[in-house]
């Protein structure tokens, strides 16, 4: 039986967090997405260069348009190279405005029982909010938080997860419990 776990959700939603929490609890090894990413960008043709360029020269939103289809290629690559661990995916890494390109997720993580989404709140405003004030410690560029609030309101992570987690009021540890429990009958 696969022990993997996947975690979803947009930026600062606590997925490394909770992640390096189960793997800690369960001795599953955590295999962060922002950790792997490039390489398996750069196997599909990804350029640094392309990437700054297009930032320069046409903003962050295009750039973040340039790394979608090496996002779908790297879901697909992370999985079977580490399976029966716990995954964070980056928040763009379960966004996909393609239609193309959300089917070949979608088709990958199919057979993934234990994909949870996090999320500070059912309410989208209120997570935009919660998120927005995480933000605040990272970061100033008025592009990131416009795409986080992408990220909370696209259907994508909600059509992908099996399970979601909202995680108010609840400390990384309680999380990681919940998933756990959720998960137990994995790890058997």
């Amino acid at each position: 039986m696969s022990a993997t776990i996947i975690l979803i959700g947009p930026i600062c939603a606590g997925k490394s967090t909770v992640a390096e929490i189960i793997s800690n609890k369960t001795g599953i090894p955590q295999r962060p997405m922002d950790d792997l990413r490039f390489d398996y960008y750069e196997e599909k043709g990804f350029s640094k260069e392309t990437q700054n360029r297009i930032h320069e020269n046409d903003g962050y939103m295009a750039m973040y348009a340039y790394w979608k289809p090496f996002e779908a290629h790297a879901v697909k690559r992370v999985l079977d190279d580490y399976p029966n661990c716990i995954h964070d995916f980056g928040a763009g890494h379960s966004v996909y405005e393609d239609e193309v390109l959300f089917k070949e997720v979608k088709n990958v993580l199919d057979k993934y029982d234990n994909i949870f989404l996090l999320l500070p709140s059912q309410n989208e405003k209120e997570s935009i909010n919660v998120l927005n004030a995480r933000l605040k410690d990272q970061t100033t560029n008025n592009d990131i938080y416009k795409l986080n609030e992408h990220f909370v309101k696209h259907t994508s992570n909600k059509f992908l997860a099996k399970h979601i987690v909202y995680t108010n009021g609840s400390s990384p540890e309680e999380v990681a419990d919940k998933i756990i429990k959720i998960s137990n009958n994995e790890f058997c």
